[in-house]
């Protein structure tokens, strides 16, 4: 694949991961990418590296554009290893380049994985002249990694965002218009509920710096460059951030939709049972609701769904005393995530003991869901009678 174009001597210059399917425990069925770019003037900035193993594709692409030993400056705007991972590898290419990073988290990041190397650390507002271009740096500190800065070009108006509106999409294609739209904001959405969710107060100063400036591309480090549909990715970043930020935070206002999830796993089909009696008394009551079976659907998935609802159940059965295994797994995943403002409540079947629902419950508080109800515990196999008393208990509770 050859360097892309973004602006005349500006150039995508990255890596395409068409084989990824796990980052950091979600799923990547769509592959990824690691967006390297270069910019070339007086002087030369190549703008972030790629992961380890694509460090020589790299490095061919650079070298189809400039010869490597006029690269001036390594710009990294993260040190995670799929962004800075080729660092060692590039700078024995680029003898004569200096690592332009964030002061202080960035050099010491850097220093940490990779020894020494000549850096220069730059503060946020601080600016690098390539000649006709200028580099403005702005900090964004937890979005997400101390480290993390974005770097702007004013004169081609273009915004290297770092990891902020990325996603894992592998394409041969580089823009957002000539891609299915479609899918690419569905990877948007699932890479915001899966590694920004947590950030909200960080994207909320993300979305302030954005709306100062004259942007044309948004180039993130992974995915798509943003040309055509910067409106609607930058809309969508403030409206997911709604959920877990104050109403004034945002250009609109409007209550969270009513979108309810039901999480379940189920032994023997009874919690199953229970999952289906409460999905219809969300459907009773007109709320658009998701069920969530655990025994096929992953985890990063479902993050993707909780990102816009407000209502949240999730059941288990007792094994062992304990909740199942996977429904286990998925709640600790989910208060890592820390999403914000949902309800819900706990609910599940059992044999003799039953522990899994308090433990279930506890666990939703712990992610600081909010209970609409005690927890929904139900002894062996439920009948008719009994699914349409849990089935109208969701219908008309107080939400």
């Amino acid at each position: 694949m050859r360097p892309v174009v973004l602006k005349p001597d500006v150039y995508w210059a990255g890596a395409v991961d068409w084989k990824l399917r796990n980052f950091h425990g979600y799923t990547t069925n769509r592959g990824a990418t690691y967006n390297a770019y270069l910019i070339v003037d007086e002087k030369t900035a190549l703008i972030d590296t790629v992961k380890a193993p694509f460090a020589q594709e790299l490095l061919e692409r650079v070298e189809q554009i400039i010869p490597l030993e006029k690269v001036d400056y390594l710009i990294c705007n993260h040190v995670e290893m799929d962004h800075s991972g080729s660092l060692p590898e590039v700078m024995k290419r680029i003898p004569n380049a200096r690592v332009v990073c964030s002061v202080p988290q960035g050099v010491k990041g850097l220093t940490a994985h990779y020894g020494d190397y000549p850096y220069q650390g730059v503060k946020a507002g601080d600016s690098l002249s390539l000649g006709k271009r200028t580099l403005t740096f702005v900090h964004t500190p937890m979005l997400h990694w101390p480290d993390n800065m974005v770097s702007y070009c004013p004169e081609e108006k273009i915004l290297f965002s770092n990891d902020a509106f990325g996603q894992h999409y592998a394409s041969s294609k580089r823009f957002d218009d000539e891609v299915p739209l479609g899918e690419v904001m569905q990877e948007a959405a699932k890479y915001y509920a899966n590694i920004v969710m947590p950030f909200h107060s960080q994207v909320k100063g993300a979305l302030k710096a954005a709306a100062g400036l004259d942007i044309d591309v948004i180039a993130p480090s992974h995915g798509v460059m943003w040309r055509s549909s910067i409106e609607r990715i930058v809309d969508a970043y403030a409206h997911w951030s709604f959920f877990s930020q104050e109403p004034d935070a945002l250009r609109f206002e409007k209550e969270s939709p009513e979108t309810a999830v039901v999480v379940y796993q189920s032994m023997w089909r009874s919690t199953e049972k229970i999952a289906y009696a409460i999905a219809d008394g969300f459907i009773s009551r007109g709320i658009p609701t998701k069920l969530r079976d655990l025994d096929v659907c992953h985890r990063s998935d479902i993050m993707t769904d909780i990102l816009e609802a407000k209502y949240i159940a999730v059941g288990s059965p007792t094994l062992n005393n304990n909740m199942l295994p996977d429904v286990a797994a998925f709640l600790t995943y989910m208060r890592g995530l820390a999403p914000k403002g949902r309800k819900g409540f706990a609910f599940g079947s059992y044999g003799w003991s039953g522990q899994s629902v308090a433990q279930v419950e506890e666990m939703l508080t712990a992610c600081g869901v909010e209970l609409l109800c005690e927890k929904m515990r139900l002894q062996y196999i439920p009948d008719g009678a009994m699914l349409s008393i849990i089935s109208g208990q969701v219908e008309n509770m107080k939400l």
